[in-house]
């Protein structure tokens, strides 16, 4: 049984049952790795703070699967005293075990937080979330964690449980569970994709969190519209993931790179940051399942931006122009794409973002791209750099080179992500929104 598409599904769907906490003194606690892209939804729907929970079970030495207690952050450290006598765990081999996983736990919070402060719980309530519970343990951890740190009250809330955990759960004053099953099977059954959450998503989601308010998504009863689309598109049909806000003056079409798709964690991260900048985005796979099989299709420049085209006219002439104006994001291979369907001749397309992409492969095209564009590279990837300032040499649209400084080709370094999206959804805001009574447009500069 397929209830959830993915963790973030799972945690819209949660996020609209928790409803009635939002505008209260609420914070979110994601479980990680697999818990954060939930809890990241939900403290959204909340317009709540997002922090990580990171507990460590205290096994038994002779049978680990056994807890006699659990340790979290600031020195937390709760013992079931009935267990350690029945198991006769010396005072030495308690805290043995405890030093060990003490070491464990800190490497977790730093890799987590990168220097991040823990946010305070001290008297306010707090809603722990996972992807699923299958025996509860790390829950109930948690929960134990949270009110030692001083949650006035605690709520744990996940997509999936069994039945019977949660009626044994007794340490969560309330239990939020969209589906409890008599019949439990694994976690993962319940989800379309439940591929691993990698530590640097889990990263750029509590980037993503921190960032300001201005910068955040705004869901829940505004008239906004969130669905997967079907694009024809000649032969194939191009599947995408669109959201409009109530009010849409600006939308941006996404042209990923090789590799990668519209469920990518790295778009659908800067995508959620254009949504709380006011944006629009179409997410879309510009290759049908087939075709990516053949990777020369994955460098056919002229096919995607076709394709890319064609998805443009698609969303204009469904939405009626209220899709409001055009831009485009590419990333990798996907930025020649988008800069090639940018010059096509009558192309409505107000301003384009590259990240990390290969301009470059657009060829002679770039120079009949009129829309403004940005061109965000990482400091550390020297070689699409240099590829990124010849493209630029050969573009007449105002542009700008904007250069993150020690980030790779992926931008996977703590924060390097969320600095990319932001420029992004600054640069989107700058040409496709309307401009505030007086405020000018700035013009577009060469390289910062």
């Amino acid at each position: 049984m397929v209830a959830f598409h993915d963790r973030p599904d799972a945690g819209r769907r949660l996020g609209k049952r928790l409803a009635g906490l939002r505008g209260r003194d609420v914070v979110v606690l994601g479980l990680p790795r697999g818990g954060v892209p939930v809890a990241f939804e939900v403290a959204k729907a909340l317009e709540a703070p997002l922090d990580v929970i990171v507990v460590r079970k205290l096994g038994v030495p002779f049978q680990p699967e056994v807890a006699m207690g659990a340790i979290g952050e600031g020195g937390v450290r709760v013992l079931d005293p009935r267990t350690i006598s029945m198991a006769r765990v010396s005072q030495e081999d308690l805290q043995q075990v405890e030093r060990q996983e003490r070491a464990l736990l800190e490497s977790r919070v730093a890799r987590f937080r990168q220097g991040r402060p823990r946010i305070n719980l001290a008297g306010r309530t707090v809603i722990i979330v996972d992807d699923g519970i299958a025996t509860g343990s790390t829950a109930r951890a948690a929960c134990q964690v949270a009110r030692h740190l001083g949650a006035a009250k605690v709520i744990l809330a996940v997509p999936v449980a069994p039945a019977r955990a949660i009626v044994e759960l007794k340490e969560p004053d309330d239990v939020v569970c969209l589906l409890s099953p008599q019949d439990f099977q694994a976690v993962g059954y319940y989800y379309h994709d439940f591929s691993p959450t990698e530590d640097g998503e889990v990263v750029q989601l509590l980037d993503a969190a921190a960032l300001p308010a201005r910068h955040r998504t705004e869901e829940g009863g505004d008239g906004s519209l969130e669905q997967d689309v079907e694009i024809p598109a000649g032969r194939v049909v191009l599947r995408g993931s669109l959201y409009l806000p109530a009010r849409c003056d600006g939308t941006v079409l996404f042209a990923h790179g090789s590799g990668s798709s519209r469920h990518s964690p790295r778009n659908r991260f800067v995508a959620s940051v254009l949504h709380g900048a006011g944006l629009g985005t179409l997410l879309l796979d510009l290759l049908t399942p087939e075709e990516e099989v053949n990777r020369a299709n994955v460098f056919d420049i002229g096919l995607l931006a076709h394709r890319l085209s064609s998805a443009t006219h698609w969303l204009e002439a469904r939405h009626d122009g209220s899709a409001g104006r055009i831009g485009y994001f590419g990333a990798s291979t996907g930025a020649g794409a988008a800069l090639w369907a940018a010059a096509e001749p009558g192309a409505q397309v107000e301003a384009v973002v590259s990240r990390g992409g290969r301009p470059d492969l657009a060829g002679p095209r770039l120079a009949a791209v009129k829309a403004p564009t940005l061109l965000i590279v990482g400091g550390a990837d020297t070689q699409v750099l240099a590829l990124n300032r010849q493209a630029m040499a050969q573009m007449q649209a105002p542009t700008r080179l904007e250069i993150v400084p020690g980030a790779t080709h992926l931008f996977e370094e703590p924060g390097a992500l969320a600095m990319a999206a932001t420029l992004a959804a600054d640069w989107f805001r700058q040409y496709l929104l309307p401009a505030p009574v007086g405020r000018s447009m700035p013009e577009a500069r060469n390289e910062r």
